[in-house]
């Protein structure tokens, strides 16, 4: 059995402390000038910065020399639960009550009341052998007459790997049932020729464009010639090649294959052999979207968002079917990795997806 450490927002301080070390896992705690709580985690191959009480986003990810962190106009996470004012995490769980713009029917904000969420614990758990530590935290939302849910998010670091394991549970607390919609909005930084491969035919029929524009971005000169063009052949981004106008931003849904473990895999893979990655299982996740942004102010791309739905709100996702009912009771779960490849590992993973595209 790991050991467990409670958590408290009591014992971090501006000054960061150490909290934990054995072998080459090293944890600390600081808080940022904004007052929001931060764990380090960090192994030989680099670190991660988790906000334990704040929607259990992972903030930060560096590993092998790089930062993996899409840009944005954040230095630090700002203490609001405004979506679009404390932005640029690494990971951010998105859902309940909403995935995507809200329409005009929708109660819900942008991608739901978990991106911000405040959790109410969290803890560590740790290793006898010290190869390992996950971060662990619960948040229980309830809004009289209509929703009351345990959500317990964790992370799990392992030595020696840069690959995170993130996974989500949701249990219906109520008696009656509960419609839930749920988007890792996991956040990577592009590079310019950098490859994307991924288990998803390469056709428009399986990797669709979105074609409507939500209101809260303003498109520029061209954007919706370069829609149409993408529409047509999704294959015009799997370079990304800086003249690409992913601006304001660019958004697909793609139906994925899952491999003979049930996994689905997107990588993009740099010009110097490395990658970037993500699994999950489609069985869970039964949509993926794609958003790419690339501007002088924020650089961003989610190779492959596990999804229960697509992202034009709850209204427009429950008319198609796309909402998850969780009975009285009931569980659902969400488990996904993500992180870096070695050279090796990148061509590796590039061989098993062409694999699952050619079955």
């Amino acid at each position: 059995m790991p050991a467990r450490v409670e958590l408290y927002k009591s014992s971090f301080y501006e000054l960061e402390r150490p909290l934990y070390q054995m072998g080459e896992i090293i944890i600390s705690t600081f808080k940022y000038r904004s007052g929001i709580e931060a764990l380090r985690v960090k192994n030989a191959r680099g670190e991660v910065i988790i906000l334990p009480f704040k929607g259990q986003q992972i903030w930060r990810a560096k590993f092998d020399g790089r930062d993996l962190t899409m840009k944005s106009m954040f230095y630090e996470p700002v203490d609001t639960d405004v979506y679009l004012e404390t932005y640029g995490a690494f990971l951010i769980h998105c859902g309940l009550a909403g995935v995507g713009a809200p329409g005009p029917t929708d109660h819900h904000p942008l991608h739901g009341e978990l991106p911000n969420a405040p959790f109410q614990t969290a803890w560590l758990e740790l290793d006898e052998q010290g190869q390992r530590v996950t971060l662990g935290g619960t948040y229980n939302y309830i809004v009289a007459f209509t929703t009351n849910y345990c959500a317990i998010a964790k992370v799990g670091i392992t030595a020696g790997s840069a690959l995170l394991d993130v996974s989500l549970s949701v249990e219906n607390l109520k008696k009656t049932p509960m419609d839930m919609m749920y988007l890792a909005h996991a956040n990577f930084r592009p590079v310019d020729q950098g490859e994307l491969h991924y288990s998803a035919p390469y056709t428009s029929q399986s990797v669709r464009v979105r074609r409507s524009i939500p209101a809260h971005i303003s498109p520029k000169p061209g954007y919706t010639k370069f829609l149409a063009e993408l529409a047509d052949d999704p294959k015009l981004h799997h370079t990304l090649a800086p003249e690409l106008a992913f601006d304001p931003e660019v958004v697909f849904s793609i139906d994925m294959l899952a491999d003979e473990n049930g996994l689905a895999h997107a990588v993009q893979k740099h010009p110097n052999g490395s990658g970037d990655y993500l699994s999950y299982q489609p069985s869970q996740a039964p949509k993926c979207m794609r958003w790419i942004c690339r501007t002088p102010d924020q650089d961003g791309i989610g190779l492959a968002f596990p999804s229960t739905s697509e992202g034009e709100g709850y209204t427009a996702e429950k008319a198609k079917g796309h909402i998850v009912e969780l009975a009285g009771g009931e569980i659902w779960k969400i488990n996904m990795q993500m992180g870096c490849l070695t050279k090796g590992e990148t061509v590796a993973m590039i061989e098993r997806i062409n694999q699952v595209r050619s079955d």
